[in-house]
């Protein structure tokens, strides 16, 4: 949550709050960046922004160009690591933090910098106007407009939840039409075999 008035004013409604069962107790830091799952939430006097959150003990570790994996790996790597970064920087000075930051991680675990620049702007211009001269992003109206794109789309985990989730509809209406098929009497059974 965020919280406009005092730290202790806050302290003192947390405290209250985890007298009020034996068996439930809140845990809580105040601070003004915070991480969730993979997000960093800034409140900068009372102004919210999100951007990618790097955990310290994972970075600036991506898979090694050197290991033996199939190319695809590295371009998924890639634009996964852009994707991450439009989705969730809220801004385009933080998107160009972090746009830098995946360069970087992936130079430094010896990713070819004309792997790097192909597939940057094979990512670009998948969402950026082809008449522009730079395969990259310049201003933040097309930050905009593309990280309004990405978040329209679903992520993979969410097409694979969906996926499942459709055909676990799709069995169980299978299952159900034969559970729930009319029964036939003995009468009807007895003309099917002789009929």
């Amino acid at each position: 949550m965020t919280w406009n008035k005092s730290e202790k004013a806050l302290q003192d409604i947390l405290d209250e709050a985890n007298t009020w069962h034996p068996n439930i107790k809140l845990e809580y830091k105040i601070s003004q960046s915070l991480p969730f799952l993979d997000v960093l939430l800034t409140n900068n006097h009372g102004i919210l922004s999100t951007s990618v959150y790097h955990k310290p003990s994972a970075e600036p570790s991506v898979v090694p160009f050197i290991s033996d994996h199939p190319p695809h790996t590295f371009i998924n790597i890639i634009k996964t690591g852009l994707t991450r970064a439009v989705r969730y920087s809220s801004t385009f000075e933080i998107f160009n933090n972090e746009r830098l930051y995946v360069k970087l991680t992936l130079l430094y675990n010896r990713y070819p910098s004309s792997l790097i620049e192909k597939q940057f702007r094979r990512f670009f211009s998948e969402y950026i106007s082809s008449s522009s001269f730079l395969p990259y992003m310049d201003d933040e109206k097309q930050f905009l407009i593309l990280r309004n794109t990405l978040l329209k789309q679903p992520t993979n985990r969410q097409s694979q939840v969906s996926l499942s989730a459709a055909k676990a509809d799709i069995d169980n209406d299978q299952a159900d039409g034969v559970h729930n098929a009319p029964k036939k009497t003995a009468d009807e059974k007895g003309k099917q075999k002789h009929g």
